[in-house]
């Protein structure tokens, strides 16, 4: 279904001229002011939960919990753990749903944002949504398909969750330039953008000329590196070991005035966890950060 969404995309983007994706309406966009740009210390700096997704969500929240982070993004397709009998995230019932919360508090950790499956009807888009909103979430990272963009657009105004809308690499999202994400966002007034700044290499895009063309609709950041460009068959590497060049991500989106969710992701699995990266990366991030002008 994947790659008949993109055929429909590849349509979108054929029946639209250069200029037309360039000229966003101005809330797409952010406007200059006299206000001082926030300062990257009001970044959040979190862990992707599926970044342990060889473990069940009690260790998950143990590890995050150990890498000396607050923030988490969870995910729907996960396991919950043995005291709901290992149910993927999705099936539970509200019970179960105010069971991972306490899990949540208990560790004193926040989730700010959820990754949705959705799937092919928007009643699939709404049970996971009703998840969300019992999680008491921000924003839900998701890749809604084409047919489904008005629906779970308004789902999203329904429910006051933003969606923030997280790309893949070329032949397996339609998200995979940023120019899809544009026409995505037209008219969807609440759908943003979550750059996973490692899939865009794989597609043969520098990820701060994303970041750039995304400017004004970023609500969070998937922290992450490849190793090179163009080689949708790489796993990623630890962050600041590959292609992307952090210190000029950081230092755009300090001149965007981003003020969102920045969620370290690993989807290459070390063994025994990726514990030990994902310390390796809070120690890299807050280097650079150090060294922002």
């Amino acid at each position: 279904m994947k790659k008949i969404y993109a055929y429909c995309l590849l349509g979108l983007c054929l029946s639209l001229s250069q200029d037309n994706l360039a000229k966003q309406p101005d809330k797409y966009v952010n406007k200059k002011s006299n206000m001082e740009k926030k300062a990257p210390k009001d970044w959040k700096l979190g862990v992707a939960l599926y970044t342990f997704n060889g473990f069940s969500f009690p260790d998950q929240l143990a590890k995050a919990d150990s890498a000396g982070l607050h923030f988490i993004e969870g995910y729907t397709f996960g396991k919950a753990g043995a005291a709901l009998k290992d149910s993927a995230v999705m099936n539970l019932s509200k019970t179960g749903v105010r069971q991972l919360k306490q899990m949540i508090q208990e560790k004193g950790l926040k989730m700010e944002s959820i990754y949705l499956v959705g799937g092919k009807t928007i009643d699939r888009w709404k049970k996971e949504f009703d998840i969300a909103k019992e999680l008491q979430v921000n924003y839900v990272t998701a890749e809604p398909p084409v047919h489904l963009w008005d629906g779970v657009d308004s789902l999203a105004g329904i429910y006051k969750i933003k969606v923030a809308i997280h790309n893949h690499w070329k032949g397996t999202s339609v998200y995979w330039t940023p120019d899809s994400l544009l026409i995505a966002m037209k008219n969807h007034p609440n759908f943003y953008a979550c750059p996973d700044l490692g899939h865009y290499p794989k597609s043969g895009i520098n990820p701060v000329d994303a970041l750039k063309k995304l400017q004004g609709r970023i609500i969070a950041i998937h922290l992450k590196d490849i190793a090179e460009y163009n080689n949708p068959k790489l796993r990623d590497v630890p962050i600041g070991t590959g292609v992307v060049n952090f210190p000029e991500v950081f230092a755009e989106l300090k001149r965007q005035g981003f003020q969102g969710n920045i969620n370290i992701e690993r989807d290459t699995q070390e063994k025994p966890s990726n514990l030990s990266s994902v310390i390796r990366s809070v120690q890299y991030y807050r280097e650079q950060i150090s060294q922002l002008k």
